[in-house]
């Protein structure tokens, strides 16, 4: 049996001079050293022999299995070695083209929309989202009991905290901290209790104030207009309709001929050949009294727009909620 166990050492050690891998490491321990291996063969079949030569022989199997652990171990580190050795990366390959991502549509009509405006003088100002029933309502010609309040599904947190329905609360903390001239807009995002395929609870306005002495309505008019033909191209109408905003006085509506039909009349513009955009008018003096501007010094105009309204006219999407339900096939047209 000691021939035997010499012999079966002498072969696994040279065969572990050439093991080329791990995973021809593991097979070979496995075949020798497992529980079902050829050395626990061999410790079972010590029972067969007798009293005098089964010690010598446990000793020599020991010994057989000392000497294999330690050539096992050696192995391993040569093999884990080379592999660290050979190049990490292939510079021979081609390079991987890294995705990249792109921005919401959403999110490139506000750009776009603040872009044309700073290029015009306008500042960014922004302003909390969870704002105070005075700011949103009050400081803007819309006491407790105005029918305005109706106008827009509020959603309070308490009497006096409320979502912002709209971003018109910052113009007043701008005016509240700054004498005329300003010169702002508003972007961000506001809260309405209204969901369907026009409306979402959740969207974004970009609003406008410009005071200072002398302003007039026709400024008003050269800056919108200036606006809609950089967002929709120099070719499209526009036309002002009388509307009524708590806040400003007068009003009026902004129209631009149907982006769908060029104002021959289709289902999207319900055959009038016009798609009304955004609101705007000349600041009530209310207001002014209310952040402590002299209506007699200055005057000054407010307009505002849903950046998912101008987003959908441009695009020609008929469904706000594909903005809102982050399907790729959708979002990478854009």
């Amino acid at each position: 049996m000691k021939q035997e166990i010499n012999t079966l050492l002498e072969s696994y050690l040279a065969e572990l001079g050439r093991v080329p891998d791990l995973s021809a490491l593991e097979r070979l321990r496995l075949e020798v050293l497992g529980r079902k291996g050829k050395l626990a063969q061999l410790f079972k079949d010590l029972r067969g022999l007798s009293a005098e030569e089964r010690p010598e022989a446990g000793k020599v199997l020991n010994e057989a299995r000392a000497r294999l652990e330690g050539a096992f171990e050696t192995a391993r580190e040569r093999v884990t070695s080379a592999s660290r050795k050979g190049p990490a990366v292939d510079i021979t390959l081609p390079g991987r083209v890294p995705q990249l991502g792109r921005l919401h549509p959403i999110t490139q009509v506000s750009t776009e929309i603040t872009s044309i405006f700073q290029r015009l003088g306008f500042e960014v100002a922004e302003g909390p989202e969870v704002e105070l029933d005075y700011y949103n309502f009050e400081a803007l010609n819309i006491p407790k009991d105005h029918p305005a309040r109706d106008m827009q599904d509020t959603f309070y947190i308490s009497d006096s905290i409320l979502l912002r329905t709209h971003t018109s609360p910052i113009q007043v903390r701008v005016m509240e901290k700054r004498k005329p001239p300003v010169r702002i807009i508003a972007p961000g995002k506001v809260y309405r209790r209204d969901s369907d395929i026009t409306h979402s609870p959740m969207f974004h306005q970009v609003e406008g104030l410009m005071v200072d002495k002398d302003v007039s309505f026709g400024d008003l008019k050269g800056i919108l207009a200036v606006f809609v033909h950089q967002m929709f191209g120099p070719k499209v109408g526009l036309r002002f309709r009388p509307s009524f905003f708590p806040f400003t006085e007068p009003s009026a509506e902004v129209d631009i001929q149907c982006v769908m039909c060029g104002g021959g009349g289709c289902r999207v513009c319900k055959e009038t050949g016009w798609l009304e955009i955004l609101g705007s008018g000349m600041v009530d003096p209310e207001v002014f009294k209310m952040v402590g501007y002299d209506a007699h010094e200055v005057t000054g105009f407010a307009f505002g727009m849903g950046v998912e309204r101008i987003a959908m006219l441009k695009f020609g999407i008929n469904d706000l909620r594909l903005f809102f339900e982050n399907d790729l096939r959708f979002l990478e047209q854009f």
